[in-house]
């Protein structure tokens, strides 16, 4: 069991910067895509970033492209999301998820394990 806690979320202006992290404590890092889905009031919770277990393969949401960067560092169990030109849509408790795959995986359903989420909000 995977157990994930998520920090760095904050209240920032609009065009701003973000970097949320992801600390892992599970067997086999390695063996697992992790991902970033993000969910606000009212809405169904979507995928945001995902990357493979070596990190060579990553995918994102359409409208988070080019301003998010999903990376890991397997040395230390940690995914990150980098987070750049914030708009106020982004506003969201953003989730960690960790799932059992090789390959990168974008399905919500994929996704075993979970994060309580870190809040962020962006005002314009």
């Amino acid at each position: 069991q995977a157990h994930l806690v998520e920090s760095g979320g904050a209240s920032v202006q609009a065009g701003g910067s973000l970097r949320l992290s992801c600390a892992a404590s599970m067997r086999f890092f390695t063996n697992y895509c992790m991902g970033w889905f993000r969910q606000s009031p009212g809405k169904e919770r979507e995928f945001v970033a995902a990357i493979s277990w070596s990190g060579d393969s990553t995918y994102y949401l359409d409208s988070v492209k080019g301003r998010f960067t999903i990376s890991r560092d397997n040395a230390k169990d940690t995914v990150y999301l980098q987070m750049n030109s914030l708009k106020p849509e982004d506003t969201a408790i953003y989730y960690c998820a960790a799932a059992w795959s090789t390959r990168v995986v974008v399905g919500l359903h994929e996704y075993e394990n979970w994060g309580q989420g870190t809040q962020v909000n962006v005002s314009s």
